[in-house]
């Protein structure tokens, strides 16, 4: 065993002891050992006990337990340690700029077991209420964690995609390339990504291999290339066949069969993808819904949805402010939903439960309603709903009395606390919740964060079911780490006349425009206007409200 082991292995147990609350100077001994180690010229792996004591900065204990490594390639306090420490606690140890204390700080007081589990805490601002932390330290680790991730060829959608863009621009300023367009899982709006697919017409495919080769910010390794860490795959192509692989590669396999079956050969000229369907006999199919879902029997009907555009939507309902975990006030959330043309803002902050996002007391619930009372009566155009992101407790009842659910507009009902459930005991939670009276949303189904935490598993059509019975409607989660619910749930929900809010559960101003990311995975399930429950305007809500109260 090399001097770097031992000097990991020295840092490893320091770093352990001090997440545990170890003995403050022992810490200190085995750090300023691991340091000591990594910079001796000699190796260690042959020494005698004595030699090793003899060693300057090192001492005795620390020389026998050394020792004992070299002899047994084994540290038994050290394996002591990473038995008590969650797997997903020792990747947060991996993120370069937070010490074993603010560690311990995100495990220990604020539940937090995995890297995704964090990197949603920071994205809700929860970090920053922690003590130790600042919006700094917080946008660090965003940034860390987010690198992560694009590193393990695995990324969101929302966060590969303005780099795409930057990608974009940056070949066609390659002479050799004439035209190029994203095309694969990022030009359908999938919520993961394995690589960015980009089509390339070209007529000098090796000379514009070349030029993009020596673009800023491309790496390449014989496994891929890649672009600010992104994974990359380039296809190229010449004019003529231009149109014809653009829609390929834009299909899922069987949609591009099936279509090309249709047509017959030798295909057509075409110049776009219009043509294509044209040449098919049948209506223009979008992107988004070329997932050999049923859409061409659709298209035979001519019966396609006409899907929600982000201009139809009125207002966001879930959002949080400064009274719970939020960067902004609620005064300051509502202006910029005016600024943006939106007719309505619904402040949803949390329950009481939610004691780690700072979670409304019924006299903060009635402080809140009171300061929204006012603010209501600034404006003729423009309305405050107010609502909760009530958690849904482990038995299934809501975190307040009737008496007080019924205070608001409108209940988002979610779980939040015991996430590690069998699928009996989520689907136990959540219909009792979505039997509740009071219950208007149900909030992020699954509880899933992309790439970071699975979802509890649930009956999505029982659950879908149990909303048909109890109109109740169901959230399409619009940030990005969430898009819970699944939008390949949203074509039953349709069917059994079901409602989907688009919501971006906003923390901050800038998270309201997450909408956007919503707005794809909805057209991905083919939801349309008329079902899209903040569609509607701000009188019709109002009087849904009042109905659903009764």
């Amino acid at each position: 065993m090399n001097n770097s082991d031992l000097s990991d292995i020295l840092k490893a147990y320091a770093d352990l002891s001090e997440l545990h609350g170890g003995n403050a100077f022992k810490i200190k001994s085995f750090s300023n050992a691991s340091f000591r180690i990594d910079k001796l010229p000699t190796p260690l792996e042959t020494k005698t006990l004595v030699e090793l004591e003899a060693i300057e900065g090192i001492g005795k204990s620390i020389a026998k337990v050394i020792f004992e490594i070299n002899q047994t390639q084994r540290f038994p306090e050290l394996e002591e340690l990473l038995a008590q420490t969650p797997k997903g606690v020792l990747e947060i140890m991996r993120i370069k700029g937070i010490g074993p204390k603010k560690v311990a700080t995100i495990w220990k007081e604020l539940n937090i077991e995995s890297i995704g589990e964090l990197l949603y805490a920071c994205k809700e601002n929860r970090l920053v209420q922690a003590k130790g932390f600042g919006l700094k330290t917080q946008d660090a680790i965003i940034k860390q964690i987010e690198f992560m991730f694009a590193n393990a060829n695995k990324f969101h959608y929302a966060k590969a995609y303005p780099f795409a863009l930057n990608l974009i621009e940056l070949l066609n300023q390659i002479p050799s390339v004439t035209s190029t367009s994203l095309c694969g899982q990022i030009g359908r709006g999938f919520e993961v990504l394995d690589s960015v697919d980009i089509l390339i017409e070209t007529e000098e495919q090796s000379l514009a291999a070349q030029a993009i080769l020596e673009l800023p910010g491309i790496t390449s390794s014989k496994e891929k290339i890649s672009f600010q860490g992104y994974t990359i795959a380039f296809h190229y192509c010449d004019e003529t066949s231009f149109a014809w692989e653009l829609f390929r590669l834009c299909s899922d396999a069987q949609h591009a069969e099936s279509i090309l079956q249709r047509i017959g050969f030798p295909l057509p000229e075409v110049r776009d993808d219009e043509e294509i369907y044209e040449a098919a006999d049948l209506p223009f199919i979008p992107v988004v819904l070329r997932d050999n879902r049923g859409e061409i029997e659709l298209a035979e009907k001519n019966a396609l949805p006409k899907l929600i555009e982000y201009s139809d939507l009125k207002g966001p309902l879930h959002n949080h402010s400064t009274w719970s975990d939020g960067l902004n006030t609620v005064l300051e959330m509502a202006n910029f939903c005016r600024s943006q043309g939106f007719e309505y803002l619904g402040m949803a902050d949390h329950s009481k439960s939610a004691f780690y996002a700072n979670g409304l007391s019924e006299e903060r619930v009635y402080a809140q309603q009171k300061e929204i009372f006012g603010l209501n009566q600034q404006w003729t155009d423009f309305k405050i709903f107010t609502g909760i992101e009530c958690d849904i407790l482990y038995d299934g009842s809501l975190d307040y009395a009737n008496e007080v659910l019924k205070s608001f507009d409108y209940v988002v009902a979610s779980i939040h606390s015991v996430l590690k459930m069998t699928e009996e005991k989520a689907m136990e939670r959540l219909l009792k919740a979505i039997e509740n009276p009071y219950t208007t949303i149900l909030g992020h189904p699954t509880g899933r964060l992309l790439l970071m935490r699975e979802g509890y598993p649930i009956d999505h059509k029982k659950v879908i079911d149990a909303c048909a019975a109890n109109h109740v409607v169901i959230e399409l989660n619009a940030n990005p780490y969430r898009l819970d619910m699944d939008w390949r749930h949203i074509n039953y929900a349709l069917e059994k006349g079901v409602m989907i809010s688009i919501n971006p559960d906003a923390h901050e101003t800038a998270g309201f425009l997450d909408m956007h990311w919503g707005i794809v995975a909805a057209q991905k399930g083919g939801l349309t206007k008329e079902m899209c429950f903040n569609a509607k305007s701000a009188l019709e809500l109002d009087a849904w409200f009042k109905t659903k109260r009764g």
